[in-house]
């Protein structure tokens, strides 16, 4: 299953609802304390992952302050089962069940009233025909009385999901269809959502600031997770399934001659009692390897030494999950949320870290989520991989970066957007695509000019009167010639300010 969409309302800074579209390789970027974090620790509490604890904290004030109490956290899905077995050999499928949303995935949402326990809904695009619009909440004995009321051909009875596909066939005329919210908890509702929960993907979250704790260290995180990878292995399972399922067979065999014995002696006590033993499929085997770690020189746990060397080793884990997904093409179902990856870290080992991350989410079945205040890494990432979560007017929004919306197709401008980082380079390539353009002489027009001494070939100096923009290209340029005023952090800005407008201006007259 992969993600091509969340939304998220009234959680933390997240007063109104947004929307986010997901990549398989997915980056935020924006300013401190602007909601990039969030949008990680959501998923991470939608995913049960329980990194994050979700509490009363986490509702947005000022929906409190009007007593609206329901944090939802919403989930779009493609690349969902396409059968689901409920009933042990019940088939049926979330297209039938009419499970789907208007535009044909899986939608899950979650709320989480008073930031408390979650309740689980599906939106789909359903009958609402009072006839036949709660099938999904019906027993089979309801869903046989329909049939049979209504004189409905339904070739196996005794099958839930064939009683609903015979009846919605009925009235296929008059279903009218709208979009819904199915509660997940109520009959056919209830055996499909756990079915579904099987195909959900492991999410693994690393954060930036972890605590310096060994049972709980950004370290383990990733030998947590191999564990956990490991344990998904179709051969391994059904090997561990079969121990699981001798041991069980041989408690079973000493509980039932214990009672026997005592019954000879009380029967009773004996009458009152029966073996309470876990099935196979409820063993939770990565507990028995929930203690790994990574040891350095003298047995010093890695998250004891220093944050760079930690983050170094998270950097290697993707680099070798990379190579080994690529090499034996292995589907993990996974997604994984890094927050800040260049932390602790020089340019160096940023650059190899974006590489495996992008080798990685090429991969079937994986998927990657970063936030970063990196613009060097930015400049790493192809435009859709991108969304700028800025402020307008008080409001938060998230920009899902188009090449035509830009005034140039420049990663210098995302940064300029999500960090109002105005630098040298960018001022270059805005005056660049100008003078390409043959538009500097129309951008001149009616701008004010100030005095620069320009050195001739002879070494003499020849005063001219340039615009702010031509002034700073050239100080840019010619950084030997000292013989003017450097210009000033504010005369870049806005340089770079009036450039754009121009440029955005011309294009919308065309």
């Amino acid at each position: 299953m992969k993600i091509i969409q969340v939304k998220i309302k009234n959680f933390r800074g997240y007063k109104d609802e947004i929307v986010v579209d997901f990549e398989d390789l997915t980056a935020f970027v924006g300013k401190n304390d602007i909601g990039k974090s969030t949008i990680l620790e959501a998923l991470d509490i939608f995913f049960g992952e329980n990194v994050i604890k979700i509490n009363k904290d986490d509702i947005n004030k000022e929906c409190a302050s009007q007593n609206d109490n329901d944090i939802q956290i919403a989930v779009v899905f493609d690349q969902f089962p396409q059968e689901l077995i409920i009933d042990i050999t019940n088939p049926t499928n979330l297209k039938d069940e009419y499970m789907l949303n208007k535009e044909g995935f899986l939608e899950i949402i979650k709320k989480y009233p008073n930031g408390g326990s979650e309740k689980v809904f599906l939106r789909a695009y359903h009958p609402r025909n009072e006839n036949c619009c709660d099938l999904l909440s019906k027993k089979i004995t309801d869903l046989q009385k329909i049939v049979k009321a209504n004189q409905i051909s339904c070739d196996n009875q005794a099958k839930s999901a064939e009683l609903r596909k015979a009846i919605w066939n009925y009235y296929s005329q008059d279903l009218q269809l709208d979009e819904v919210e199915i509660e997940s908890n109520k009959e056919g509702a209830k055996m499909i959502w756990e079915q579904l929960q099987k195909y959900l993907p492991h999410y693994a979250l690393f954060q930036s600031d972890r605590s310096n704790n060994d049972k709980d260290s950004e370290v383990q995180n990733p030998m947590k997770l191999a564990v956990a990878q490991i344990f998904k292995d179709e051969k391994l399972s059904s090997d561990l399934e079969s121990i699981a399922k001798e041991v069980i067979q041989k408690l079973e065999e000493i509980t039932s001659e214990t009672l026997e014995k005592l019954k000879e002696m009380n029967p009773k006590i004996a009458s009152n009692l029966k073996p309470n033993i876990p099935s196979a499929s409820n063993l939770k085997w990565a507990d028995v390897f929930k203690s790994v770690s990574i040891l350095s020189d003298e047995d010093i746990p890695i998250n004891k030494r220093g944050s760079g060397v930690k983050r170094l080793i998270l950097l290697n884990f993707f680099r070798a999950e990379a190579e080994k997904q690529q090499k034996n093409k292995e589907k993990q179902n996974i997604i994984y949320a890094i927050e800040e990856p260049e932390t602790s870290q020089h340019q160096e080992h940023q650059k190899i870290l974006i590489e495996a991350f992008s080798k990685l989410a090429k991969q079937d079945g994986v998927q990657i989520i970063l936030t970063t205040h990196s613009p060097n890494i930015v400049k790493q990432l192809d435009f859709e991989n991108l969304r700028v979560i800025r402020k307008n007017n008080d409001k938060k929004e998230i920009v899902k970066i188009e090449k035509s919306a830009l005034p140039i197709p420049s990663l210098n401008e995302v940064n300029y957007l999500a960090f109002d980082m105005a630098n040298e380079e960018y001022h270059n390539e805005l005056y660049g695509y100008l003078d390409s353009q043959g538009l500097l002489n129309e951008y001149f027009q009616n701008q004010p000019t100030q005095e620069y001494k320009r050195i001739m070939k002879d070494k003499t100096l020849k005063v001219e009167y340039p615009t702010k923009s031509k002034y700073i290209r050239d100080q840019i340029h010619h950084p030997e010639n000292t013989h003017n005023d450097k210009f000033k952090d504010q005369d870049l800005q806005e340089s770079i300010q009036n450039m754009r407008n121009f440029i955005m201006s011309n294009k919308e007259q065309k």
